[in-house]
């Protein structure tokens, strides 16, 4: 048996490529997301009571991993890299069914006059234009389960990093946007298996181009474009 599903909506953020989205949604809580809807689904009374939920899922598609191949055991960054586990224990998004789930903060709606209704969301760790495939109100009493135990995926990031941006440079991102940047550089967006000293990265962050070298759990911003 066959099933057809497709987009009602996509995301707007300020992440252009892969690297350095945070790993999981909430993480960095303040990043901002803009959710539009695709031309049939436009209509007000599809959200209508949605406004009175704090918190949204989002069921999504992990665009850019379609044509990647799976495996039934991945490496999660949380256990550095090296250790591989079974896919279905991960939230990697190399999976059979390329399919992303995150619980985002319900900032606002707008009703736009070309574009209909817009729903503004924080905390997301989608890509920019990343497809939606469903919305759904998060629900505190059957959704939250503070007793539930997590294996690997402890409450604090261990690699979670001290950054030096220079002033200078900080100056160049406009200032609504400095703080979320900083507290995804926090994050350690590196790859778990790359932590080689001096190494330059480069992270695409809204309309900037930001270089970094980590040593000894220091983030150090060298430049911005």
């Amino acid at each position: 048996m066959k099933f057809t599903i497709k987009p009602i909506a996509y995301i707007e953020t300020d992440f252009k490529e892969k690297f350095g989205i945070p790993r999981q949604s909430g993480v960095v809580p303040n990043l901002l997301g803009k959710i539009i809807f695709e031309k049939e689904y436009r209509d007000i009374n599809a959200i209508r009571g949605l406004e009175k939920f704090t918190h949204i899922w989002l069921i999504w598609l992990f665009s850019e991993n379609i044509e990647n191949e799976c495996f039934p055991t991945v490496r999660p960054p949380r256990l550095g890299g090296d250790e591989r586990i079974g896919v279905f224990a991960t939230r990697s998004p190399f999976r059979p069914n390329s399919i992303g789930l995150s619980c985002v903060e319900l900032n606002k709606i707008e009703l736009d006059t070309k574009l209909g209704p817009v729903i503004y969301v924080k905390g997301a760790d989608l890509m920019n234009r990343t497809p939606i495939f469903d919305i759904k109100p998060y629900i505190p009493y059957t959704d939250a389960k503070p007793q539930a135990s997590c294996s690997f995926a402890k409450a604090e990031w261990e690699r979670k990093l001290k950054v030096e941006f220079p002033q200078e440079l900080l100056d160049k991102i406009k200032t609504n946007k400095q703080q979320n940047l900083v507290e995804v550089l926090e994050q350690d967006p590196r790859p778990a298996y790359k932590e080689e000293s001096n190494q330059v990265y480069t992270l695409s962050f809204a309309d900037y181009e930001v270089s970094f070298v980590v040593n000894n759990k220091v983030l150090t911003v060298t430049e911005v474009q």
